[in-house]
């Protein structure tokens, strides 16, 4: 029978040649020494000049759990909460100092629940209180759900003896109520929920509250579930007193956002999340910084009705930052930090460990920001984070209860820098005033505002004319109808329709409306103005429904001459809108753009942080993007071929086979984990049109015998059976010992691909050449070396095979391998699925490197194989992939000895 122990074994770990080897293609014989090697938990943190880093306190490690929230008291006191466990309250030593933190578990006073208060995602101390964001489904071991609570000290000894349940709230999770933050008046409160909190009834809404998706794009909700039952308006921003007698609605439209905050001008902002799974989508956002104005709508829907920045009737970020999952945002006005800090924003990115510097600069009635990456670090899952009495910066990671630890970042001349110096000067422009004067007319009805809001429909500021389209909608339509009618000018007409659109009767003002925004001269309108025409049409068509033959005609005689134009952001509303009224030609021509491949410079969702400067930052998140980056789907084909699938007329044979074809070569790109089932139930919509006795034929072109029964992945030549689980080391090797006989060479030649090995390894010729050859594997490691380097990859990362993080003068950072260097440049590739693509880095722009902490192994690999897989993996891997290895042979002599 085969042993392990005839293998010949080296004294070094496996790791060397596939942990961190998947991106190695081409092995690096003259990396510089001067690349400073890992070391303790604050060295893997990059800062700009002048700044240090303190490890303060791990919570993990003291079995206190993994916390996500943070607040200091009145008394500069830090106070804590474990995503599902209790709430802590800490003295910190002082800046520089070595001492511990003392700590105690706050219970309150007469509450006998095993946990008092905790499972936080918000924490505020404000009006002598500490407010909590609970975010909890009732369970025996925490019972009090989600909501906002006030903790308060009633015979001041010091300790919370009251809890007063300010509002119940319907959701939970990581998308459930998130963060409280006071007003800068600090009169108030304002709180911020994810999408999966329900909206409670308000009595105050500053923007309508007549949601409707208000999209003509064909609606395909999440196919693998994810959200389905989630709609408008989204998550949302709401403000409240401090005993939560009035609520009221400021801002809707986000997907997932932790964390809001004000600047001095009382201005608020959000860091909003995007949704990972819709990569490759036509409607995809990245995480972006928004400015919350008064009734903001940002447009968050679930499924493929995602709107556009682009749309009249949303509003458009101050800063889209990239892929990424935010957790925290705050305001430096409190910092002790140099001058450059004023005005600035830091957006905590939890997935890439990455702190976002925005330096906000006024720009006519909201902002523009120039971006900084003020701090990183793999692995550093951000959670939170909160200026202290001192002027530092202290965060936490963590969160899913991983490895949780306490910061502090503090400028090293701190005590140069007085307290409050770094409070801006407050700018307030022209437009910024009359958005703000508009804005009083918001949820307020005042025969002074369609003559204060008429005007300003006009103006060429986004924010200004949203603002003011706004405070008429919330004034009686009787009052202002009329005079949309009556307009002359294009601009103010447009807007007055779309105004009217959604708050007019559907029954009576759709026809009247959209024949007379025929009468607007389109070529004398601009690209922005031509935008918002076509999309104040998209929105009356859906709020009114079809309309009447001769309206119809009209506006197909109105638009379709126009189509195709040559731009592709108004050919993405002329394809929905002539779709939906089934213009002649519509077809040919939207299947003409298909087949040019159009290119689309999409500017609106434009992001500072390259996907690709991302991959190597977090493997889990970032083979994601690098699958992504390798296959990427042609958005703009995608556009068109999910509008056509509502296309019911004007279909021939040929264009049929045209069209069908396209979704099969569509099922080669790789997105987003939901992209292949979006593509599919496009697919489905499709055929629900074609002739019953032609559906066999353009089901089988369009690529149906390519996917797996649900339609959401591909078949692959093999899919684990499991069920799989969490390995660790010691089981896996516990499994695999001695016990490798009678094993399946084919099924585990199958598995080695089904869990990505082939993507960047070779074994016997077959895989990818992006990372070593894998045949001698036996010949030189044993299977504990082997699964050690696959399930801690992490353990020893050889400098050969380790990504650099390079920090650029611009205090940027990227991260990549290092293939080769010269006298002026670094050639580094970032992508472990493509070792072709090279990027450039100039020498002169570099300041300082060190090596990743991080492997680019990603985890987990084998945790969906059951112990038969796995032990046919391990086997396949010790042969080098020769069915004709003593691993297999032996097995079968000793079989026939014992008649096996």
């Amino acid at each position: 029978m085969y042993n392990q122990k005839k293998w010949y074994r080296l004294p070094i770990t496996l790791a060397l040649v596939i942990a961190v080897g998947v991106l190695s293609g081409i092995l690096i014989s003259n990396r510089p020494a001067k690349h400073r090697p890992p070391g303790s938990k604050v060295d893997k943190i990059k800062l700009p000049t002048g700044f240090k880093a303190e490890h303060l306190y791990s919570p993990s490690e003291s079995k206190n759990g993994s916390w996500v929230s943070m607040a200091f008291d009145d008394k500069g006191r830090l106070i804590t909460s474990d995503q599902y466990g209790s709430l802590f309250r800490m003295k910190l030593p002082e800046i520089g100092q070595t001492a511990e933190p003392v700590i105690e578990e706050l219970k309150i006073e007469g509450d006998t629940a095993k946990i008092a208060m905790g499972y936080a995602h918000g924490l505020l101390y404000a009006f002598n209180s500490l407010y909590v964001m609970i975010n909890n489904r009732e369970n025996p071991r925490f019972p009090k759900g989600s909501g906002l609570y006030r903790l308060q000290d009633t015979d001041n000894n010091d300790q919370y003896d009251k809890i007063t349940l300010i509002k119940a709230l319907k959701g939970e999770g990581e998308h459930g109520p998130h963060s409280i933050v006071l007003s800068p008046d600090k009169k108030s409160l304002y709180v911020v929920a994810g999408n999966f909190t329900d909206l409670p009834k308000m009595d105050t809404y500053l923007l309508m509250d007549n949601w409707k998706n208000d999209n003509l794009f064909p609606w395909i909700k999440d196919p693998r579930g994810h959200a389905t039952d989630r709609n408008a308006p989204g998550g949302w921003i709401a403000h409240t007193d401090p005993e939560g007698k009035n609520w009221e609605l400021v801002s809707a439209g986000y997907r997932n956002s932790y964390d809001i905050a004000f600047n001095e001008a009382g201005d608020l902002f959000i860091y909003d999340s995007d949704m990972e799974w819709d990569f490759g989508t036509p409607w995809y956002r990245p995480t972006r910084v928004c400015h919350a104005t008064s009734g903001a709508e940002y447009g968050w829907r679930t499924g493929s009705a995602n709107w556009s920045p682009t749309f009249a009737d949303n509003l458009s970020p101050i800063m889209n930052i990239g892929q990424g999952s935010p957790t925290n945002l705050l305001y430096l006005q409190d910092a002790r930090f140099p001058a450059k800090y004023k005005n600035t924003l830091l957006a905590f990115d939890w997935s890439f460990g990455i702190v976002h510097g925005l330096h906000l600069k006024p720009n006519g009635s909201t902002y523009s920001a120039d971006h900084e990456e003020f701090l990183s670090g793999a692995p550093l899952p951000l959670t939170d984070g909160v200026i202290g009495p001192d002027g530092a910066l202290y965060f936490l990671t963590g969160g899913r209860r991983l490895e949780s630890d306490l910061y502090r970042v503090y400028y090293e001349d701190y005590k140069n820098i007085p307290a409050g110096s770094n409070k801006a000067e407050v700018v307030i422009t022209k437009e910024h005033k009359q958005r703000t004067d508009i804005e009083k007319f918001h949820a307020k009805k005042d025969p002074a505002a369609i003559a204060a809001a008429w005007p300003l429909l006009k103006s060429g500021d986004r924010f200004l004319r949203y603002a003011a389209r706004i405070a008429v909608e919330h004034q009686p339509v009787s009052e202002w109808s009329d005079k949309v009618f009556a307009e002359k000018d294009p601009q103010t007409l447009i807007y007055g329709s779309l105004a009217l659109g959604r708050q007019g009767d559907s029954s009576k003002v759709g026809g009247p409306l959209l024949s007379n925004l025929t009468t607007i001269n389109y070529n004398g309108l601009n690209q922005i103005q031509k935008q918002d025409l076509l999309r104040t049409i998209e929105v009356i068509l859906y709020r009114t429904g079809k309309p009447d033959a001769a309206t119809k005609a009209k506006l197909i005689a109105y638009l379709n001459p126009k189509y195709p134009s040559e731009s592709p952001i108004l050919n993405r509303f002329f394809s929905k809108i002539l779709v939906n009224l089934e213009a002649p030609k519509v077809i040919e021509k939207t299947l003409a753009l298909l087949e040019k491949n159009e290119q689309f410079d999409d500017k609106d969702n434009e992001m500072v942080t390259a996907s690709a400067d991302l991959i190597l930052r977090n493997p889990q998140y970032g083979l994601d993007l690098a699958g992504l980056l390798e296959k990427m789907p042609p958005a703009q084909q995608t556009f068109y071929a999910i509008v056509l699938s509502s296309q019911k007329t004007g279909w021939t044979p040929q264009l049929r086979d045209k069209y069908f074809a396209w979704f099969h070569k569509a099922f080669s790109y790789q997105g987003g984990r939901s992209y292949i089932g979006f593509i599919d139930k496009a697919r489905q919509l499709a055929l629900k049109n074609v002739p019953k006795e032609r559906y066999a034929h353009y089901n089988k072109i369009s690529g149906a015998e390519l996917l797996t029964g649900n339609g959401n992945d591909l078949v692959k030549l093999y899919t684990p059976k499991g069920p799989g689980r969490g390995w660790k080391l010691p089981d896996a090797v516990a499994l695999v010992q001695d016990s490798l006989s009678n094993r399946d060479f084919e099924r585990g030649k199958m598995i080695f691909s089904a869990v990505l090995c082939d993507r960047c390894h070779t074994i016997q010729g077959s895989g990818a050449d992006v990372g070593p050859d894998l045949t001698q594997l036996g010949t030189r490691f044993s299977a504990k070396d082997m699964l050690e380097a696959i399930i801690e990859p992490n353990n020893a990362i050889s400098d050969q095979y380790a990504s650099i993080a390079y920090t650029m003068k611009d205090n940027e950072s990227i991260v990549g391998r290092q293939i080769n260097e010269d006298a002026n440049f670094y050639y580094i590739a970032q992508n472990p699925f493509d070792s072709k693509t090279i990027r450039k880095l100039n020498k002169k722009d570099v300041v300082s490197s060190k090596i990743s902490t991080v492997s680019v192994m990603l985890p987990g690999l084998i945790n969906g194989l059951n112990p038969n897989e796995l032990r046919d993996l391990v086997a396949y891997l010790m042969s080098g992939g020769n069915k004709n290895n003593p691993i297999y042979t032996e097995a079968s002599a000793s079989q026939k000895k014992t008649g096996k």
